[in-house]
């Protein structure tokens, strides 16, 4: 099949073959061959030569132009979402609210190009937001739709080009995307794909690029940014996961524990905002929440992505088979499992492990259905439980107590901070990013308008005057 996307046309990748499968099924959903190094600079090239042309097209149009794409995308809302949830197993229903928020993304990255990237003409004094030129954008395999859509959007408005990358392991969604942009008249080369594992990938950061617009793990972007070390010229924005926490501290009990479960389960824990650490009082509220989420997990369902489930299966048996080892690890280091992971194939259903008390508790984003929890005794302890981690993506507090909310804002370090909220609460319409390994300060969602164009400040007269010299005769 066509796999390669440069300058308007499809191509055959022509490195080595490689195939996607269901994790539901395990049917075959995609085959291909790798986007060659050759095949990536030629896109890179394409990419180039379209830009400046992109550039100079009038705001207005480049705005029509998203907005159809917006109007695209919901026409193929069933297609995209079918191709979504077979690629990776994502239960249908939640498919279809990715789409939704494909096509919403493209009003809210236009209020945000004017808010924050828009033109301002004082007079004597102007502002205008440049392009940075080519950007490469990698997208993850857990939103393979909404995630990379979240930056070729307000890269395209910006007046750039882009060469997206997906995830090897979910690679169907791409046509989709551009065939969409295609059908709403974007000029060939502005947005090209290459499919491909690593190879691939390398070939993309070695590459003449301008920018780098990454979504997936700490361990990759880490290792992106090391890459790009004393390049200060290419522009990174870095959005990576979270060991996330969640502090339950009064409130109705029912209410408190399905929030909690949903900030952990949904999306079979695949995540970057899920609640990984459950941190509880010690006593009868702590114990009323705990049975009321084991008893939520004993009636949750888990099955195939067309069926009507809560949770569809984590994206391969290796990443399965990833959430055990990681609970082992868990146990060695002193803690116990209440609800232990239950793994069949790519399926996992939910595991609760109590970890009071536990040492040398590895302080890692696990990509799956775990819950941790933490007893603590008092509201100092908790706050400080939920800041003991390197990461800062996302966090929440379920209570009653304004006071301790205000205590939460201050003193949690989350760039996503939900009161009575699910931690996976996060609206296009405000920054998505947090400080530690989450990211590197370069937050997306309405402030991907500040990474995708660099501000030009000038001083500006109709005719040369001389300039005021003092002390000279």
């Amino acid at each position: 099949m066509s796999d390669t996307f440069i300058s308007g046309q499809w191509t055959s990748g022509e490195g080595g073959e490689f195939e996607s499968y269901c994790p539901a099924t395990g049917e075959s959903v995609w085959q291909g061959k790798d986007s060659t190094a050759e095949q990536v600079n030629a896109a890179i090239a394409n990419a180039r030569q379209a830009q400046p042309k992109w550039a100079a097209t009038p705001l207005s149009e480049r705005i029509e132009i998203l907005q159809r794409y917006a109007e695209k995308l919901t026409e193929k809302k069933e297609a995209i979402a079918y191709a979504i949830s077979r690629d990776m197993g994502k239960p249908l229903w939640e498919a279809r609210t990715e789409v939704g928020a494909m096509a919403g993304k493209i009003g809210h990255s236009i209020r945000a190009q004017a808010e924050r990237a828009g033109d301002k003409d004082e007079g004597a004094l102007t502002l205008t937001h440049r392009p940075h030129g080519v950007m490469a954008v990698f997208g993850p395999f857990n939103f393979p739709g909404h995630l990379p859509n979240g930056h070729i959007v307000p890269a395209l408005l910006a007046g750039n080009s882009c060469v997206f990358k997906p995830s090897e392991l979910t690679p169907s969604v791409a046509t989709l995307i551009v065939q969409a942009f295609e059908e709403a008249g974007l000029p060939p080369g502005c947005l090209n794909v290459v499919q491909g594992g690593r190879e691939t990938g390398q070939a993309l950061l070695n590459g003449d690029i301008n920018g780098l617009l990454f979504t997936g793990s700490a361990n990759t972007g880490t290792a992106f940014h090391k890459h790009f070390a004393g390049r200060p010229n290419v522009i990174l924005a870095l959005e990576m996961g979270g060991n996330n926490p969640l502090i339950a501290w009064d409130g109705d009990s029912q209410a408190v524990a399905d929030t909690a479960f949903f900030s952990a389960y949904i999306s079979a824990g695949q995540r970057c905002t899920c609640a990984r650490r459950l941190i509880l009082p010690e006593g009868a509220f702590g114990d009323d929440v705990l049975s009321l989420i084991q008893a939520r997990i004993g009636q949750v369902t888990v099955g195939k992505w067309d069926e009507d489930v809560f949770m569809g299966p984590v994206v391969s048996e290796q990443s399965a088979q990833n959430g055990l080892k990681f609970e082992q690890a868990l146990t060695e280091a002193g803690g116990r499992p209440i609800v232990p992971l239950q793994v069949e194939g790519a399926f996992v259903h939910p595991g609760l492990i109590e970890m009071s008390g536990a040492s040398d508790v590895e302080d890692e984003e696990l990509f799956g259905p775990l819950l941790q929890v933490y007893r603590v005794k008092t509201f100092d302890e908790a706050i400080a439980k939920a800041n003991d981690t390197r990461f800062g993506l996302s966090g929440g507090l379920l209570s009653q107590d304004k006071n301790l909310w205000h205590r939460a804002g201050l003193e949690m370090r989350a760039g996503i901070l939900n009161w009575n909220k699910p931690t996976t609460g996060a609206a296009s319409s405000l920054p998505f990013g947090g400080p530690g390994l989450s990211g590197n300060f370069r937050p997306g969602a309405y402030y991907a308008a500040d990474y995708c164009a660099w501000p030009q400040a000038g001083q500006v007269a109709e005719s040369v005057a001389s300039p005021v010299m003092v002390g000279m005769k």
